[in-house]
């Protein structure tokens, strides 16, 4: 498959007898994923769940914690993902979970991953066939890997970074509301791009070229010291995958916001700074 962290919907239709596929429907305050999987999901995709395959516990780390070696290899081979097998993983919200999924592999060593651009509703929209119920058996995939070939930054040196990237809305960002989070506002430093600027009126990443402007009109630009965050991580890995198609590499920082703020002792900035 090819490198690229994207395929479209015709390329995986053509390939899609060869690919492990993961349907990684969630959303915080959406319908539960394993019923949209069993209302319909691209042939063969099976169903990982965010909360318990791709993230741990919340605790001191966040809401959604990078999972326990363990749990996320197991939790791949389950799915029925090899080693040098390609996989491509969808959502129906922009990518934004899927690239969680596309994350992890990649930070595990797998080295064809892809997310499909316009995920779910792109597929549907194609007329390509939808497979209904609940999933058949999965021949388990072989699987293994260790977490470390993707850059992360923790909460001691997150400050440190020279462009730290937000890309929570701007009024979370401003700290205007909150309305997942205990706290409100943004890490000292930090700058807002939110991740809807990524994707354009299609629900689709923009062009990198696009990205790359976007990125750049803030100084994220290659051979930066680069890292990106959100409410728990997740949507951060979004980011890191749209910059890495606009030229430039990202660190994750896991535990994004709801980290930073289980210790009162962190500074807290509201506004545009």
């Amino acid at each position: 498959m090819d490198p690229s962290p994207l395929i479209d919907v015709e390329t995986l239709a053509d390939r899609l007898a060869d690919v492990t596929v993961l349907d990684v429907r969630y959303r915080l305050a959406g319908p539960a994923g394993p019923g949209e999987y069993a209302a319909g999901h691209v042939p063969g995709a099976v169903y990982v769940d965010l909360d318990t395959a791709l993230a741990a516990p919340p605790g001191s780390g966040g809401r959604h914690p990078l999972p326990a070696p363990d749990v996320f290899c197991e939790a791949m081979r389950r799915a029925g993902v090899r080693q040098d097998g390609p996989v491509v993983a969808y959502d129906d919200f922009g990518g934004l979970a899927a690239a969680r999924a596309w994350w992890l592999l990649r930070h595990y060593g797998h080295r064809s991953v892809a997310v499909l651009d316009g995920g779910w509703p792109a597929w549907l929209a194609s007329g390509h066939r939808v497979e209904t119920g609940p999933p058949a058996s999965v021949e388990p995939g072989d699987f293994t890997g260790a977490p470390g070939a993707m850059p992360v930054v923790d909460v001691d040196a997150v400050t440190r970074v020279g462009v730290l990237i937000d890309v929570r809305a701007p009024e979370r960002f401003r700290g205007e509301v909150e309305p997942i989070d205990p706290v409100a506002g943004h890490i000292p430093g930090a700058v807002n791009v939110p991740t809807g600027q990524t994707l354009d009126e299609h629900v689709l990443l923009r062009r990198p070229e696009e990205l790359a402007a976007l990125f750049g009109s803030v100084g994220a630009v290659p051979g930066t010291d680069v890292a990106t965050y959100c409410g728990s991580g997740v949507t951060a890995a979004h980011a890191v995958l749209a910059l890495e198609l606009a030229g430039v590499s990202a660190a994750l920082y896991p535990g994004s916001w709801s980290e930073w703020i289980t210790d009162p002792q962190r500074a807290v900035r509201r506004g545009t700074s």
